[in-house]
C-alpha cells in the first residue's frame, strides 16, 4: 500500500519541484509585511486548527488530509515565478524574506483517520508568527475539503453495513479535486474508486466497466432491435474484460437486459449494474431473475445519486455493491468541516478571540480521550499543554495529539493510508451507539475544556 504521504495532490496539478506557496490568500502575506515592518513577525506563536461546531446533523467528524498537508508543506517555497506575483503588492523587504522561506517550526496533530468533535485541537502549529501565519489558507483548504469528504464517506460506509463501496464522484467535482476526494473516501472505508489519478498517486484500488453510451454505440449493429444490439454490446464487453465484468442492464428494459446478460455471459457473470429507477424494487426483481437463471453468485451493483439515507434504505435489499458520486463530493452531501486556524498563544501568553459566535480558547492545548474497558468513548478532554494530564478516573485514556513535524521536517514512520483506514474503522466501532445514527443530534462524544 502506498504511504499516506506519497505524493502531494492539491486543487492544482502539483508535481515535485512545483511550489504550493501561492495556494493562499493575499491577506496572509500583507499581514506578514506589516509584522515584519513593526518587528512582531518573529514572536513565538501557536496556531491551532479546530472546528467550533460540526455541520448540521453530524455527530462526529473524521480527520483527513493531514498527509497531504505535510506534503504540501515541503513544497511551500517561493521561487522566481511566485516572487514575481507577490512583488506587485508587497514591500521589497517582505519579498526578500519570503525568498528564503522554509517552515522550521513544529506541528502536532490528530492522526489522519482520527475522529474529532467540536473544539478538538486537530492541529497545533508552532513557530514564529511569520512562518506560521502564511500556512493558514493552505492547511485549511486541504483539511476542510478532505475531512468533509471523509466524514460523509464514513456515514455511508456505516449505512452500507459491510457491503462494497465504490467512489464515482469525479464527474461531479473539480477535475483536480477528484483524486483527493477519492483518497479521502478510501481512507474512510470505501473499497475502490473510478478515478485513475487516485489509483496512480495513492494506490487506491480502481473499479469501472461501462456506461450507457457503450450499449447505445452498438445500435443497429445486429440489424435488429434494442435486445439484439444490447447483446452485441454485452458480448463485446465480456470478450474484452472477461465474464467477471459488470454489465449495465437498464439502458432499455431491465428484465430483458438481465436475461440478455446471462445469455451472453452465462451464470458466472460477475455482476449487473442498475443506475436508475426504484432501486429497492428493481434489486429484488433482478435478484429473483438472476437466481432463476442460475446466476446465484452474480452481484448486483446500484448507483444513481445515492447518499447515506438511500443506502440505509436499501440495507434490507439484495444489493451487493454501492456506487456513490454526487452526494459524496459536493457540498450538499459533504458540507464543509468548518475548521478554522486561530492564534492561541504568543510568547507563552494565551490569546483568544472574543467575538460572539466566533470565540476561541487561548493557550496551546493537548487532548485526551477517555473510553470504557469495552472501548466505547465517553469523553474528550482538552487541557493546557503545559499542565498535568487530566485524571482518567478508572477509564482508559489516550493522548490524541502526536508529533508530525519537528524543526520543519516530517517525523519518521507516520501512518500509511492503510493505517488511517484502520483508524477510521476502529473509531466508528468505538462510538456510542447513538453516534452512528443518521438523524440529527448532538455530537456523539462530549468535549470538556480544562483551564
Amino acid at each position: 500500500m502506498m504511504r499516506g504521504r506519497a505524493v502531494y495532490s492539491g486543487l492544482v496539478d502539483i508535481r515535485d519541484g512545483v511550489s504550493t506557496a501561492l495556494l493562499t490568500d493575499q491577506y496572509e502575506l500583507t499581514m506578514l509585511a506589516a509584522a515584519l515592518a513593526d518587528e512582531s513577525a518573529h514572536r513565538h506563536c501557536t496556531f491551532e486548527v479546530f472546528a467550533r461546531r460540526l455541520p448540521h446533523g453530524r455527530r462526529y467528524g473524521v480527520v483527513a488530509g493531514t498527509g497531504r498537508v505535510l506534503d504540501a508543506l515541503e513544497h511551500f517555497q517561493f521561487g522566481a515565478a511566485e516572487l514575481d506575483v507577490i512583488a506587485h503588492f508587497l514591500p521589497a523587504k517582505t519579498v526578500d524574506w519570503l525568498r528564503n522561506y522554509r517552515f522550521s517550526g513544529d506541528i502536532d496533530g490528530y492522526t489522519e483517520g482520527e475522529l474529532y468533535f467540536p473544539g478538538s485541537p486537530i492541529l497545533s502549529v508552532r513557530g514564529s508568527f511569520a512562518e506560521c501565519v502564511v500556512l493558514e489558507t493552505l492547511i485549511l483548504s486541504i483539511l476542510n475539503h478532505d475531512s468533509a469528504i471523509a466524514s460523509a464517506a464514513a456515514r455511508m460506509v456505516s449505512a452500507a453495513g459491510g457491503r462494497r463501496m465504490i467512489e464515482m464522484g469525479s464527474r461531479r467535482t473539480h477535475e483536480l479535486a477528484a483524486p483527493s476526494s477519492a483518497r479521502a473516501a478510501y481512507l474512510a472505508g470505501f473499497d475502490a474508486t473510478s478515478n485513475l489519478e487516485a489509483v496512480r498517486r495513492y494506490g487506491v484500488p480502481g473499479a469501472g466497466t461501462s456506461a450507457h453510451a457503450f450499449t447505445l454505440l452498438h445500435t443497429g449493429a445486429a440489424g435488429g432491435g434494442d435486445g439484439e444490439h444490447e447483446a452485441v454490446a454485452f458480448r463485446s464487453q465480456v470478450d474484452a474484460l472477461g465474464i467477471g465484468t459488470t454489465l449495465l442492464v437498464d439502458t432499455y428494459d431491465i428484465t430483458k437486459g438481465v436475461a440478455t446478460a446471462i445469455e451472453v455471459a452465462g451464470p458466472e457473470l460477475g455482476g449487473v449494474r442498475i443506475d436508475s429507477g426504484d432501486l429497492g424494487v428493481l434489486a429484488r426483481q433482478v435478484r429473483d431473475q438472476l437466481d432463476s437463471l442460475g446466476a446465484t453468485k452474480t452481484r448486483i451493483v446500484v448507483s444513481g445519486d445515492l447518499d447515506e439515507y438511500a443506502i440505509a434504505a436499501l440495507r434490507a435489499e439484495p444489493v451487493d455493491v454501492y456506487g456513490v458520486g454526487t452526494s459524496l463530493v459536493t457540498g450538499s452531501g459533504a458540507p464543509t468541516a468548518g475548521m478554522v486556524y486561530k492564534l492561541v498563544e504568543v510568547d507563552g501568553v494565551p490569546v483568544a478571540k472574543r467575538s460572539s459566535h466566533k470565540e476561541s480558547r487561548g493557550g496551546t492545548k493537548k487532548a485526551v480521550r477517555l473510553a470504557r474497558p469495552t472501548g466505547t468513548i465517553i469523553e474528550e478532554i482538552v487541557y493546557p499543554a503545559a499542565g498535568p494530564t487530566p485524571a482518567a478516573n478508572g477509564y482508559e485514556a489516550r493522548e490524541l495529539l502526536v508529533p508530525l513535524v519537528r524543526e520543519g521536517k516530517p517525523v519518521a514512520d507516520l501512518p500509511t493510508l492503510s493505517d488511517s483506514r484502520d483508524q477510521v474503522a476502529h473509531g466508528l466501532i468505538s462510538l456510542p451507539w447513538e453516534g452512528l445514527k443518521l438523524s440529527a443530534g448532538e455530537p456523539a462524544v462530549p468535549t470538556t475544556f480544562v483551564s
